[in-house]
């Protein structure tokens, strides 16, 4: 069985690399057209290929965030252990109680 603190750490994870994959959805996004406004001012130039380059190295990071993110939820899932229902076998019958 693994500690609370593990769980915790796994949680935490989790939480930063969704912001982290947001920063770098949003740097896609913005070196797409960067390289596209680029390119469609001075195809060939340095500055379409600076763009196509930082793209490149911002895909990958959404990527390899979006990687390890799967790795770290199942992970947390497996921490989890088996799922609990809410309601009670007592709770879940039928109510007895005349409705007006």
């Amino acid at each position: 069985m693994a500690s609370k603190t593990d769980r915790f750490l796994s949680l935490r994870a989790v939480r930063q690399l969704r912001r982290v994959r947001a920063f770098y959805a949003v740097g896609v996004a913005l070196w797409t057209i960067s390289a596209l406004w680029t390119g469609w001012h001075s195809p060939g130039g340095r500055q379409m290929w600076t763009s196509v380059l930082l793209l490149t190295i911002f895909t990958g990071l959404l990527l390899t965030a979006s990687l390890w993110l799967k790795r770290l939820r199942t992970a947390t899932a497996a921490l989890a252990g088996p799922a609990r229902h809410a309601a009670s076998p007592r709770t879940a019958a039928p109510s007895r109680h005349a409705h007006a």
